[in-house]
């Protein structure tokens, strides 16, 4: 069963998405995952592309958008992840995706403004009525 987590940023918006995603996917990958991080359409893809070239001067974080067909280990795309892709999903979107089911492990972003706020809500219902285990964790 998908272990599923929830990050939460900071409410003064001091940790942009980007980076927060950047931190969980770096982690992930420090400890050999591979990761899909799913984004809403192409133009948010192409933004994280290029923040995680540069979320943190001192780290390399190798990835790829989808539409690139690379096989790096960290993937961003805005529609159905790779095929052989099942290990680490992270979230960006505010919507429960289909395909989650088929990850080790998911990484729901909650944003700080009050709409990502209230879909996480009810994401975190979601899963918790068919028997998710879940974890909230404050950046």
């Amino acid at each position: 069963m998908t272990q599923i987590d929830f990050y939460v940023l900071p409410r003064d918006g001091s940790l942009p998405v980007a980076n927060a995603v950047g931190r969980i996917a770096e982690k992930a990958l420090a400890r050999g995952h591979r990761i899909f991080v799913s984004v809403g359409d192409e133009e948010q893809a192409n933004t994280f592309d290029s923040a995680l070239w540069t979320f943190r001067a001192e780290s390399f974080l190798p990835h790829a958008l989808m539409s690139d067909d690379d096989k790096e280990p960290v993937s961003i795309g805005w529609s159905e992840p790779p095929l052989e892709q099942n290990d680490v999903l992270i979230n960006t979107t505010g919507v429960i995706l289909d395909y989650f089911s088929r990850f080790t492990r998911l990484a729901e972003i909650v944003g700080p403004d009050d709409s990502s706020l209230a879909s996480s809500r009810n994401a975190w219902r979601f899963y918790r009525d068919r028997g998710y285990s879940l974890t909230k964790h404050d950046l």
